[in-house]
């Protein structure tokens, strides 16, 4: 199996025709990917902005700029790839030269390269070491949350982070648990909550662990700080009639993107309701029935 193909098997972009189509990218134009992963909607830019469009690619994940790099080796220097998070978009820009852009994109769901391969605790399918970081150079990590947190700092985490009902309790036992021994694991840190949370309150559709998984690796990576900062620090980077794309999903980060974009004098919101993934991509993806794109064009 190539390079090439491997990234793409291991991991499918979500929306990928209406981001294109929303993008709307051309030859000539320069647009900044702030969540290059395994490179799909990189791929799809450069196919669409051919022969001289750019891609400036953000991504703090080495694992996944390794793959992309080969993925996407034939665009040759149209493709630039920068290990930084997208919040860091004004720092990356200035490094390569570069003012204004024709377009930004950022995904920022996890890649299936994360879920599935990663090996550092993002999900509880497998038993892993409980890491959670995007950025291996950050120093703290799920297990360090667990283990030094207070009560009610990891409360504040599951239910901010989560929307986890049951946060105040689970705090709880996590405090209780971890006099006895250390969170290390993934599968150790699950079991935890599966015991913490009464068997009526489990939730029917999703693991009852999904939430405060979740919460843990907004708060290891400092998801919502970043997109915040990326919402703020993105537009002033855009050229006038440039797009700015955003595919979330979960709550949190639509209602932040929602309040951004309208908030913004700068932007013209393109997209009145957030655009949903269709049945039949539902079916093939089953991560990109949570997918919501929002469009804001630069006034």
């Amino acid at each position: 199996m190539t390079g090439q193909n491997e990234a793409a098997k291991i991991h499918c972009s979500v929306l990928p025709l209406e981001t294109i189509e929303f993008l709307a990218p051309k030859s000539d134009g320069v647009y900044v990917d702030g969540t290059l992963g395994l490179g799909g909607h990189t791929e799809a830019i450069l196919q669409n902005s051919g022969p001289n469009g750019r891609v400036i690619a953000f991504d703090w994940d080495e694992a996944a700029i390794a793959k992309s790099r080969e993925r996407l080796k034939s665009f040759g220097d149209r493709l630039t790839i920068i290990r930084r998070n997208f919040s860091e978009i004004a720092e990356g820009l200035d490094e390569v030269g570069l003012n204004k852009v024709d377009g930004i994109l950022i995904d920022i769901g996890l890649s299936s390269l994360q879920l599935d391969q990663g090996g550092r605790g993002f999900s509880f399918q497998r038993d892993e070491p409980l890491d959670m970081r995007m950025d291996t150079r950050r120093e703290v990590t799920a297990a360090s949350i667990l283990n030094r947190g207070t009560e009610q700092e990891l409360a504040d985490i599951f239910y901010y982070y989560g929307e986890e009902k049951q946060a105040r309790r689970i705090a709880s036992f996590v405090v209780k648990e971890r006099l006895k021994q250390p969170f290390k694991t993934s599968m150790q840190f699950a079991d935890l909550v599966a015991g913490a949370v009464p068997k009526a309150f489990h939730p029917k559709r999703i693991h009852v662990a999904t939430r405060v998984f979740q919460a843990l690796r907004i708060a290891v990576n400092t998801e919502l700080e970043n997109l915040a900062g990326i919402l703020e620090t993105g537009v002033d980077r855009l050229l006038p009639g440039a797009r700015f794309c955003v595919i979330s999903f979960h709550s949190l980060e639509d209602r932040m993107v929602k309040r951004k974009f309208r908030d913004n004098k700068q932007l013209k919101v393109l997209t009145k309701k957030p655009v949903a993934a269709g049945h039949e991509e539902q079916e093939k993806n089953r991560r990109s029935r949570s997918a919501r794109l929002r469009v804001a064009e630069k006034l």
